[in-house]
């Protein structure tokens, strides 16, 4: 074969090894600083409460709102307000909200559509008379005892965003491909925060349960219609001098969706993160150069991380090439590399497990990995050819929803 030829194939097969050690590495570093205890505890002044307004936007929420409303009630103090926001509702929404007592404000506009819109609009109706804390609460999460007194608490102590352990419950008979996604959530929206607090670094934004002071959200713009605004908002923030900060014992609970809403529900979550890593990467890094801080620096490593099913068809394909190259071509150096890469990947997710998701997932389950990324190959192929940029609704399955007060 062309000589050419081969010295082509090894140099593109190590650029792809070199590029996946960046995000493998750091996943392996989070996870495992995720096993050790904490050595200290950020101040938390849970002797004085800030006067707070907790905002839950809802879009057609008939079904899920009161127990939502339920859990979130009795955690207010006679200073605080509860505020849902109808947004673009054609259902039930709003006159169920009133019902429980709350504040409802509607809001109509088929143009503008999207969680930050709806979040802009309910700070203005705020601002009259403005709290020193706001909280986000999505209209079909549960949330825990104590919650809203951590993180309240921590946001007015730090003044800094503050971002709850954000959890999903499987479906009423899940398959092993929910049991899976539920566990990936749980990698990035627990695992990975708790590593990144005992390395005393900020954590991203990953949506319901949030607390920001409120000089501090009003610093930036919410109002678009992306489809991780969260995120985005988070990295906003944090390029404003606020970055966020993670509370492990606070916790809200959503759920995954079944069948064809699943899908519908992981292509928003996962497009929405891959396009926000290839365009905020950059940015991050040339803020962090500018301002000189090297958790804005930190931020943008942790975002390089892609989705773990994404990271993990990646390695296994270039795995496979590597192999190919090496018994065809006799070149290694490649495989080499991925097989290293492979063991710290290994590494990182079978930690995670022991730790943090052995009581949910058994060891046999675990078996089906590698038949949930193949269900996914789909999902990363329309992001080439039409991603999901836009926010648009998960129609929900009617569920009953019950957590414990702990995980």
């Amino acid at each position: 074969m062309n000589q050419l030829l081969i010295l082509s194939i090894d140099l593109v097969l190590c650029l792809i090894a070199v590029g996946l050690f960046l995000p493998i590495t750091i996943l392996f570093i989070e996870c495992i600083a995720a096993l050790f205890p904490i050595r200290y505890k950020t101040q938390n002044n849970l002797s004085y409460r800030p006067k707070s307004v907790v905002l839950v936007p809802a879009h057609n929420e008939a079904a899920t709102i009161s127990k939502t409303l339920t859990t979130l009630l009795p955690q207010l103090r006679p200073q605080d307000r509860l505020v849902v926001i109808a947004d673009n509702c054609s259902d039930d929404t709003a006159n169920i909200a009133r019902q429980s007592g709350v504040t409802v404000i509607e809001r109509q506009d088929s143009e503008r559509r999207g969680k930050g819109y709806a979040l802009d609009y309910a700070l203005k109706f705020l601002e009259a008379n403005p709290p020193e804390v706001v909280v986000n609460v999505d209209a079909d999460c549960i949330v825990h005892p104590g919650t809203l007194d951590k993180i309240t608490s921590l946001a007015k102590t730090t003044n800094r965003p503050v971002q709850s352990t954000y959890l999903m419950v499987q479906p009423t008979t899940p398959t092993p491909k929910d049991t899976i996604s539920a566990l990936a959530v749980k990698v990035k929206n627990l695992v990975r925060p708790v590593g990144l607090q005992r390395l005393g670094l900020p954590c991203l934004l990953t949506g319901s349960g949030m607390a920001f002071p409120w000089s501090v959200i009003r610093t930036v713009s919410l109002a678009n219609s992306k489809t991780v605004d969260d995120m985005q908002l988070g990295l906003d923030l944090a390029i404003a001098g606020y970055p966020p900060i993670y509370c492990q014992d606070a916790q809200v609970t959503g759920r995954l969706m079944e069948k064809q809403a699943a899908k519908s529900q992981r292509s928003r979550w996962e497009h929405g993160h891959i396009e926000t890593l290839l365009n905020q990467v950059p940015q991050l890094i040339k803020a962090s150069i500018n301002q000189k801080r090297f958790d804005l620096f930190a931020t943008a490593l942790d975002l390089c991380i892609p989705p773990l099913s994404l990271l993990v068809m990646i390695w296994a394909i270039t795995m496979l090439g590597s192999l190919l190259a090496g018994i065809i071509l006799g070149v290694w150096i490649p495989g080499i590399l991925l097989a290293i890469e492979g063991l710290i990947l290994a590494i990182s997710i079978f930690g995670a497990w022991a730790k943090f998701g052995r009581n949910d997932v058994s060891g046999l389950t675990l078996l089906a990995v590698p038949f949930y990324i193949f269900s996914k190959i789909t999902l990363y192929i329309n992001f080439l050819v039409k991603p999901q940029t836009k926010w648009i609704r998960t129609e929900r399955d009617v569920v009953d929803v019950t957590v414990s007060s702990k995980e």
